[in-house]
């Protein structure tokens, strides 16, 4: 009988020591989000992945209630008055000093068939390179991979240049990192694919940035990445969704930017803002697509009424990288296999330099037929990740 109480307190000596050990291991790996307490953003910002090992990759599973209607009808289009809005409707507690986020896209995009007739494909570089306070001292990033599942809405995956929001290579793992603004990550995609294998990218143009003044609500570049990623099933859908609001590219006073687009039915479309008349900004909405020759694009406009502005024909800001994919797209008849659209995109990538869009951060190959990512990291293209809309 003693013998049985002896072991019992030596059982309950071990349990307490274990549940101690186990509290302060899990003390030890939760991550600290200083303006963040409802247990169920914690528990998501404590899940997110280092998928590569080495702090340049991370995938998270943003699974609470990221409130689109209410950002969508606040028309913030500011880049860090949206995020100090985005930060008053998704903290716990409000920080004194807003978010500091800053935005830039170099890329490349091109859309076509499948070789073997089996579906559509996009691919999709993001350029960017972020420098440091001397201009010239390279900051490496992290890139994050965001799923996403709105309720009433679409699923989908995007991507985040994690410097943007300040989350540089490693910050997960950073002692006394901040990560509340993982709160904002669905707001930073720059570009994604959806459950209907609707797909999007925006690209940087050297122009004033796009402004429209007509009276409907208004919205920023990201904020309608957003919205389209989660209500459009189609280039045309997402068009629809985009001629309902007043475009405002001015939140970084840097570019503006037009938008690559496809989908499932193999339709795609580029979107640029242009100018008309007297306009200060660019402020036309167009719609170029049914026609091959615009399957790709980069940094400058492809309209013809923007011929001899900055960044219109004759630009030759990513005019070397659109002959090529041009030119190799002409050359195959406009049908490329995965294997050769991923090693387009490896020809047209681009090395870090001391241009502000060099740097080509991933290549990703969107299956629009299969609503999967072929992912590859800072022109790794022997590694590549695979991820699916599910």
């Amino acid at each position: 009988m003693k013998k049985h109480v002896v072991i019992s307190c030596l059982s309950l000596v071990l349990l307490a020591a274990a549940s101690f050990f186990i509290s302060c291991e899990k003390e030890a790996t939760s991550k600290k989000a200083v303006h963040i307490t409802d247990p169920a953003k914690v528990a998501m910002i404590n899940s997110m992945k280092n998928l590569d090992g080495n702090g340049r990759l991370y995938e998270l599973d943003y699974t609470v209630d990221y409130k689109l209607d209410q950002v969508l009808a606040s028309q913030k289009t500011a880049v860090n008055d949206l995020f100090q809005y985005v930060a008053y409707l998704l903290y716990d507690n409000l920080q004194t000093k807003a978010p500091q986020v800053d935005y830039g896209a170099g890329c490349s995009c091109f859309a076509v068939p499948e070789s073997d007739g089996s579906g559509f494909i996009m691919g999709r570089n993001y350029d960017f390179r972020h420098f440091a306070e001397d201009k010239s001292t390279l900051l490496p990033t992290s890139a994050i991979l965001v799923h996403t599942a709105p309720e009433g809405g679409k699923r989908s995956i995007s991507m985040v240049d994690g410097m943007h929001l300040g989350f540089g290579r490693g910050f997960y793992e950073e002692a006394g990192k901040d990560l509340s603004l993982m709160m904002a990550l669905p707001y930073a995609a720059l570009d994604g694919i959806n459950e209907d294998g609707f797909a999007i990218g925006v690209l940087a143009l050297n122009e004033a940035p796009a402004k429209q003044d007509s009276g409907k609500p208004k919205i920023g570049t990201t904020v309608a990445i957003r919205m389209l990623l989660d209500r459009a099933a189609t280039v045309k859908e997402a068009v629809n969704m985009l001629k309902d609001y007043d475009m405002d590219m001015g939140e970084t006073g840097r570019s503006s930017y037009h938008f690559f687009m496809a989908d499932a039915t193999g339709d795609y479309a580029i979107v640029e803002y242009t100018f008309g008349g007297e306009q200060e900004n660019p402020g036309n909405m167009e719609v170029l697509r049914a026609c091959d020759t615009l399957r790709c694009v980069t940094n400058f406009y492809v309209s013809p009424s923007m011929k001899g502005t900055n960044a219109g024909w004759g630009s030759t800001h990513g005019k070397d990288r659109y002959d090529i994919m041009r030119r190799t797209l002409q050359l195959n008849n406009y049908l490329l296999s995965e294997a050769d659209a991923m090693s387009l995109l490896s020809t047209v990538s681009q090395d870090p330099t001391d241009e502000m869009t060099s740097m080509t951060q991933w290549s990703a190959l969107y299956n629009l037929t299969e609503k999967s990512l072929r992912l590859s990291i800072l022109r790794e293209y022997g590694k590549a990740y695979d991820f699916r809309v599910e």
